[in-house]
C-alpha cells in the first residue's frame, strides 16, 4: 500500500477534503491519510510514498523529518530542501533574468543586528546607507516586507519617507526588501500545480482577507491572462515548485510579479470560495497520486535539480579548416 500524507497545523478544510477526494477515487494501492509521527528515528525510513507539506516552514521539526522522509525516497510537495534556501529577493533576481516583469526592489540591511552579532560583525557594510539611492531606486511609494516570509506578517504599505523610517524602525532583526509599489487596476493571484497547470483567481489586497478572491470578476484581455499563464509555470519551472501562488499587479498591460514564495498556498474554503477550493483539492490530489504511483523517488542533490533545470550541456564546437592563398 502507498501511503499519501497531508502533514498540516490550523487548517480545516483543505487537508480533510484532500484526503476524502483521493481515498473516494478507491485506486487500489493507494491511501491518504493525516501524518503522524513522533520521534524520528534516524535508522528508519518514514511509511510514506507522498507527503503534501503545508507547515513545515512554521515546524523546524516537521523540516527535518521531511528532509529525513525525502533522502529515504518520499516525495514531498514541495522540496524541503530547495524551500529552506529560497527567499523572496532571489525570487525576483530569477524573474528578472527570465524575462518576467518585477517592480524595482532592493534588499536592506537588517534594522537591529541580529543576536549574537555586534557592529564589527557589520565591518562590510556601508554606513551610512545612501537612502536617497534606494528612493531614487524604487520611489517613495512602495511595500517593505521580509526577506523570507508570508501571511504578510511584518509587510508595511509606504507612502513617504517618514512611513518608510518608521516601519523600517520596526522591522526588529528581520532582513527586509523594499519594492516600488505598482498602481495596478487588475490584480490575479494563480494556483499553479505540478508546474504544468495554472488556475488564475482575480484577487485585491486592498479588501479584507475573505474578501480578496472575486466571485464575479469582468472579462479580462485573453492576451493578458495568456502572458500570466505563461510567466506562472516559467517561474514554477524555474523554481522547481510543484504547488504554488503567483501574484501578478497589472499596471498599463503589464503584468508585474509580485509574490512567488508560497509553496503552502491558502486553500481554505472560506477564503478562496467554493469553485477555487474544489479545482485545488482536484489537481493536488491527481498530482499526488501522480508522484504516489511512481514512488519510491531518489532525490538529484544537485542545485540544478532543485531548480527544475539541467544543467546546461555543452556542445564541442568543430573547427573549420581555413585556406590561405599565402600559406
Amino acid at each position: 500500500m502507498k501511503k499519501i500524507g497531508i502533514l498540516f497545523g490550523m487548517e480545516n478544510s483543505f487537508p480533510p477534503a484532500l484526503v476524502e477526494h483521493i481515498n473516494a477515487r478507491e485506486i487500489d494501492g493507494i491511501h491518504a491519510e493525516f501524518v503522524e509521527t513522533g520521534a524520528v528515528r534516524l535508522d528508519k525510513a518514514p511509511g510514506y510514498s507522498v507527503i503534501v507539506d503545508r507547515i513545515s516552514h512554521d515546524i523546524p521539526f516537521y523540516r527535518a523529518f521531511l528532509k529525513h522522509a525525502a533522502l529515504n525516497g518520499t516525495v514531498i510537495i514541495n522540496n524541503p530542501f530547495w524551500w529552506s534556501a529560497d527567499d523572496k529577493f532571489f525570487n525576483y533576481s530569477l524573474a528578472g533574468k527570465l524575462g518576467v516583469a518585477v517592480p524595482a526592489t532592493v534588499i536592506l540591511p537588517h534594522k537591529m543586528h541580529p543576536e549574537g552579532t555586534t557592529d564589527r560583525s557589520m565591518r562590510n557594510l556601508e554606513y551610512p546607507l545612501d537612502w536617497d539611492a534606494v528612493f531614487a531606486y524604487v520611489g517613495e511609494h512602495g511595500f517593505l516586507k521580509p526577506v523570507d516570509g508570508g501571511g504578510w506578517r511584518d509587510v508595511h504599505h509606504i507612502h513617504n519617507r517618514m512611513e518608510f523610517f518608521k516601519a523600517y524602525d520596526q522591522s526588529r532583526d528581520l532582513c527586509m526588501t523594499y519594492q516600488k509599489a505598482v498602481e495596478f487596476k487588475e490584480y490575479f493571484r494563480c494556483y499553479v500545480v505540478g508546474q504544468k497547470k495554472v488556475h488564475i483567481m482575480p484577487y485585491d489586497p486592498r479588501k479584507p482577507h475573505d474578501e480578496r478572491y472575486i466571485q464575479n470578476p469582468p472579462e479580462y484581455d485573453k492576451k493578458l491572462l495568456k502572458r500570466v499563464e505563461q510567466d506562472a509555470l516559467k517561474l514554477c519551472q524555474a523554481l522547481g515548485y510543484d504547488l504554488n501562488t503567483v501574484e501578478f499587479a497589472v499596471e498599463d498591460g503589464i503584468p508585474y510579479a509580485i509574490d512567488f514564495m508560497n509553496p503552502a498556498p491558502d486553500a481554505d474554503l472560506h477564503s478562496v470560495g467554493q469553485a477555487n477550493f474544489d479545482w485545488i483539492v482536484k489537481e493536488v490530489a491527481d498530482l499526488a497520486i501522480a508522484k504516489a504511483a511512481k514512488a519510491p523517488h531518489v532525490l538529484e542533490l544537485r542545485w540544478a535539480a532543485f531548480l527544475g533545470a539541467e544543467p546546461e550541456k555543452k556542445t564541442a564546437k568543430k573547427k573549420k579548416a581555413k585556406s590561405n592563398a599565402t600559406d
